[in-house]
């Protein structure tokens, strides 16, 4: 946003791995100015928006780990539902006339099991939804991640009916690109781009995945974050009060089984995979319907998977 002539503050506690680097990055360009914080706590996000005022707020804090969640729900719940509507209820006293934001998940709509499936070689599909799923499907959150998330998400929608605040929901598939700093519980395409490139090195080491591996997500690459948020931003007053599920569609879905594929064709390595058991409450498919806020907005996704993940390959090539 700081390239389009907004000033621009960044507000986090950089507990998330790799956020330290990415400020360092950030600052050196002149991007940002920084100030250090927590959305747990009702005294930092006060003293912020009464430092700097802001005329929008991109919520994309959160824990984001299914697995964490389940292990400390305490955690989750704070960061993601209490410190989100710590946000929201200081913006309302504060700053009613702000534009929020909101990083939201497909989670929300629990596990999906209700939806009928079918198995072919490399993936599930969902023959009913040829076009990935859209908002109007049961909202209906399972796991501490999705109901902590789920809390969040109507917390912004209804501080738009109660109190006028214009707030904008997304909810995400997956996300990924360069300066994602990837972990085993959070980010698989940069996490198995991060192995194939191991792999080429002479890495034997086993990567397990859980389930079968022909899960499906679709997958959006930052460049077409970074270009939906500066959207919504422009057409705020038309998105305010309501949800949009947010991915790369369905011609950039991939399974599992489908990215160990594209990455042997990019990087020449083969990964040594393990099955283990499916994730607790897994998604067998998910991928966006974009085209409410295709009508909405006119943004589209517009980097391909294939594209994409050489990019994301050339990244970590160049910090490894």
């Amino acid at each position: 946003m700081a390239d389009r002539g907004h000033e621009v503050l960044a507000f986090d506690n950089l507990s998330r791995t790799g956020s330290g680097a990415n400020l360092a990055w950030l600052q050196d360009a002149g991007l940002v100015r920084y100030v250090h914080g927590d959305i747990r706590n009702p005294g930092d996000v006060e003293r912020v928006v009464r430092l700097f005022e802001p005329e929008a707020v991109f919520h994309l804090a959160g824990q984001v780990a299914m697995t964490t969640s389940i292990a400390d729900p305490k955690l989750d719940f704070e960061t993601n539902a209490l410190g989100s509507f710590l946000v929201l209820d200081t913006l309302r006293r504060l700053r009613p006339e702000c534009i929020v934001l909101y990083s939201s998940t497909n989670k929300v709509y629990g596990d999906l099991e209700w939806v009928q499936f079918e198995e072919n070689d490399l993936r599930y599909v969902a023959p009913a939804f040829p076009m990935g799923f859209p908002e109007t499907i049961p909202f209906d959150p399972v796991t501490p991640y999705g109901v902590s998330k789920g809390a969040a998400d109507t917390y912004m929608r209804d501080f738009y009916r109660m109190y006028g605040l214009r707030t904008v929901v997304f909810r995400h598939s997956s996300m990924y690109g360069g300066r994602q700093y990837a972990t085993f519980d959070q980010g698989w395409i940069g996490w198995f781009a991060q192995k194939a490139l191991e792999a080429t090195k002479g890495s034997a080491e086993t990567v397990t995945v859980s389930g079968t591996g022909k899960q499906v997500r679709d997958v959006l690459h930052s460049d077409d974050i970074v270009k939906l948020y500066a959207s919504a931003l422009e057409h705020a007053d038309k998105l305010a009060g309501q949800a949009y599920n947010v991915g790369g569609g369905m011609e950039n879905s991939l399974s599992l089984l489908e990215l160990f594929q594209l990455l042997r064709e990019q990087t020449g390595a083969a990964l040594n995979v393990r099955r283990i058991e499916p994730r607790l409450s897994d998604q067998r498919v998910f991928v966006a319907d974009n085209r409410k806020l295709q009508a909405a907005t006119g943004w589209r996704p517009a980097v391909s998977k294939d594209d994409g993940i050489a990019r994301t390959l050339a990244w970590l090539a160049e910090t490894n």
